[in-house]
């Protein structure tokens, strides 16, 4: 992902070769925060803040072995901070046609790989009465295919609640699934 050295030479203020972990990175990050968000505008605050966070931190990082771990930790931490605000807001409803949409495209698509607006918004929907660990940890590993030893350490949960959030999550979604399809 990103080499030592590239780490080292940003820490010393080069503002070059933080482009270069910019570039190396962004990708990761939009995919967990488009993903864990279900908005493409949303995402793009994250990935930013996430940079900008990146920037400030980056001397507090051991070894580079950690930092696609700790640069998962932040961008889920945002995403806590985001899915937090939000929830606050009025939320958003979907009717019968909503739920004929996501089936007939769930039963045409099959397995997704998620990288437009429409499936993010069928995610969104089905993730939506989801906490937003249960989220989080649905994201992480169902999506972006993480273990569950990696989902402790970027979230900071403890194994067994990483899995019993992975199995409401399932158990949530499954039942949303069946319900209207």
């Amino acid at each position: 992902m990103v080499e030592k050295e590239l780490i080292d030479e940003c820490r010393n203020g080069d503002l070059h070769n933080f482009r270069k972990v910019v570039e190396k990175t962004t990708p990761l990050i939009f995919s967990v925060a488009f993903r864990i968000m279900g908005d493409e505008d949303g995402a793009r605050d994250i990935v930013q803040d996430t940079m900008v966070t990146v920037w400030q931190k980056l001397g507090k990082i051991k070894t580079i072995t950690c930092y696609k771990t700790w640069v998962y930790r932040i961008t889920v931490n945002k995403c806590y901070d985001q899915l937090r605000k939000q929830k606050r807001q009025k939320e958003e409803r979907f009717g019968e046609r909503e739920w004929e949409i996501i089936s007939n495209h769930v039963a045409e698509e099959g397995n997704t790989e998620l990288e437009n607006s429409e499936n993010a918004r069928i995610i969104n929907m089905l993730t939506n009465q989801l906490s937003p660990r249960q989220k989080t940890v649905f994201v992480l590993s169902e999506l972006e295919g993480l273990d569950s030893d990696e989902i402790v350490r970027i979230t900071g949960i403890a194994k067994p609640l990483v899995k019993a959030n992975l199995y409401y999550a399932r158990k949530n979604i499954g039942s949303l699934l069946k319900k209207y399809l």
